[in-house]
């Protein structure tokens, strides 16, 4: 079958997504987030967990819904295994193996960074093969060579922490509400991104460091606080657009080098950083510098959404690639 139908389901932290897709074609996208967490400033596994468990169903109803699609015209039912929150995967996994069981179905399991590079295909203009991917999250920074959907090979990576969690950590430094990341996105558009230096990380190869500078920002505001008890309040917004004027840039360095050592112009960004304004920006301003062809995602399929976990599972489902009953979740799941 050329053009199955797919329920895709998406619960690796705190959004519970549903999707539809018909041959290759996305025709629902239904996600519902979790406020529960902006009183803890971050997500809490154990609320994550409990909110899945109230919304999978009205999200795979409302998915279905949308569609148009009644659950006797279901090919298969996808899932992310992995990587995630284990509480969080355990809803999904648990919810998409029973209605698979059910239906008499196959059972596909999705990787879920794999699925965020495959978001690409979900509209046009797509990306040739072979491409690079900057992959970007709170829990993953990778810079991927995209041989085809299904073949994928990370050649460079993290060190230590994610780009995402720099800058959620940050944001937290700097007393902005949660989600920290896109709220320091957003006062940096009203800064002056060359008003304070930070290092820039640099590791071997094409991987990252990004412990360094959160540390350094610790330092830097502890000294200045300590001097003028306003300081933050009087300089967020440069402070904000200094500090991602580095993470970018600590991120844009290895991409190039990787880019010009392979000598691909097809370029691609993906993950939830990839929403952020200024490295989207850059990207752009990069393409023109270097020739590159961009890609970068619609802001929907940035964050965590079941329309990218219904994409890889299409072509999964064309190479025959299906789990059994036995799949549990994996929350380190590798390529």
């Amino acid at each position: 079958m050329t053009e199955p139908t797919i329920l895709a389901i998406e619960s690796s932290c705190d959004d519970t997504s549903a999707a539809v897709i018909r041959g290759g074609k996305v025709l629902s996208n239904i996600v519902t987030t979790q406020a529960v967490h902006e009183q803890y400033g971050g997500v809490v596994p154990e609320l994550a967990s409990r909110a899945h468990q109230q919304n999978i169903i009205p999200v795979v109803y409302q998915a279905l819904h949308t569609a148009n699609v009644s659950k006797s015209e279901l090919n298969a039912v996808a899932f992310t295994r992995g990587p995630g929150l284990l509480g969080a995967l355990l809803v999904g996994c648990s919810f998409a193996k029973s209605f698979a069981l059910g239906l008499n179905i196959p059972l596909i399991e999705v990787n879920h960074m794999q699925a965020h590079i495959l978001a690409h295909f979900i509209d046009d203009p797509k990306p040739q093969f072979p491409f690079l991917c900057l992959t970007v999250s709170g829990g993953h920074t990778q810079i991927v060579l995209v041989k085809s959907h299904l073949e994928m090979e990370i050649i460079g990576q993290t060190t230590d922490d994610a780009v995402g969690e720099a800058f959620d950590k940050t944001a937290k430094m700097l007393g902005l509400p949660y989600p920290g990341g896109p709220m320091l996105d957003k006062m940096a558009a009203k800064g002056n991104p060359d008003a304070f230096a930070f290092p820039v990380g640099n590791m071997p190869e094409y991987n990252f460091s990004f412990s360094g500078i959160k540390t350094s920002v610790l330092y830097f505001l502890r000294d200045q606080v300590k001097a003028n008890a306003n300081f933050v309040e009087e300089n967020l917004a440069d402070i904000c657009a200094s500090v991602q004027k580095t993470l970018i840039k600590t991120l844009l360095k290895k991409l190039v080098l990787a880019a010009k050592d392979l000598n691909i112009k097809e370029i691609a960004i993906a993950g939830g950083v990839s929403a952020n304004s200024g490295l989207r920006q850059t990207l752009q301003d990069y393409a023109v510098k270097y020739k590159w062809n961009v890609y970068i995602p619609a802001f929907q399929y940035c964050t965590d959404n079941a329309a990218m976990i219904a994409m890889a599972a299409h072509y999964q489902y064309l190479k025959g690639d299906f789990a059994d009953q036995y799949v549990s979740p994996e929350p380190r799941l590798k390529f």
